[in-house]
């Protein structure tokens, strides 16, 4: 049996090693479900939040195995510390699996140079100009494919207002390119971030990361970022982040 649980003293010391936002998320009750072995005493666990599960303590094939009911979604980003579990994940998806290397940056409050940061906002060139998130940019995030995850899990504009934030590119009256809370924890959130294609190389998502992360500061939270790739990676040192470690996760594709 699978059970869905709370952020429990059991649940907390399972995943205490891991340095992951959405793992907080749903420790702490903000956002996300977590997931157990038992109720009670549990030894394996598992945190889901949006497309990503993170796996911790003892391997269980029936948690790699467990999909929520409320997961409509043919796609999932999974990981865990332990090498164990990417067995039992080969082992449950096998070609639906792929393996790939995420790569974690450092989560240092202080590293920010807010003069560079606000150059990159105001030399940001071409006929675009910044704007927060607000409800109607927030509803038109939502219909759109490639900005759907600077909103998407989110209830509705009150709980983005509340507990989200982010700025959008807009040419025309209409975003292009923006930087927005994927997910919220306390005390920061976790950064996604993207460009239609037909506007990048332009200097767009730079501006629109620095821009956030001045919010962030000025707001007494955390912006938190995870690489996808080596660009991403590039794009987080170059606001001042610094690289930590590559680390193995697995696409699952028809999940």
């Amino acid at each position: 049996m699978i059970y869905e649980i709370k952020g429990t003293k059991e649940i907390k010391n399972i995943f205490a090693t891991w340095m992951e936002t959405m793992v907080w998320s749903c420790i702490q009750g903000v956002m996300g479900h977590l997931y157990a072995d038992s109720p009670g005493n549990p030894k394996s666990a598992m945190a889901v939040l949006g497309d990503f599960c993170f796996f911790a303590g003892v391997p269980n094939i029936e948690l790699v195995l467990y999909k929520p009911k409320y997961c409509r979604q043919e796609f999932m980003i999974m990981t865990a510390l332990s090498p164990d579990w990417f067995q039992l994940i080969e082992a449950a998806y096998k070609e639906k699996a792929k393996r790939v290397s995420r790569f974690a940056i450092k989560k240092e409050p202080n590293v920010f140079d807010k003069g560079k940061l606000n150059s990159f906002v105001t030399n940001m060139k071409g006929d675009f100009t910044l704007c927060m998130i607000d409800k109607v940019m927030f509803d038109y995030c939502r219909k759109q494919e490639w900005s759907r995850d600077f909103v998407s899990q989110y209830t509705d504009y009150e709980e983005y207002r509340r507990l989200g934030l982010g700025v959008v590119a807009i040419k025309n009256g209409v975003p292009v390119s923006g930087a927005s809370s994927y997910s919220s924890y306390q005390g920061g959130i976790e950064i996604e971030i993207d460009t239609k294609e037909e506007y990048r190389r332009q200097g767009l998502a730079t501006a629109c990361g620095a821009k956030l992360i001045l919010e962030c500061l000025e707001r007494g939270l955390y912006p938190s970022w995870d690489a996808q790739n080596r660009w991403s990676v590039s794009l987080a040192e170059k606001l001042g982040y610094h690289f930590d470690y590559e680390y193995t996760a697995y696409e699952i594709i028809g999940y």
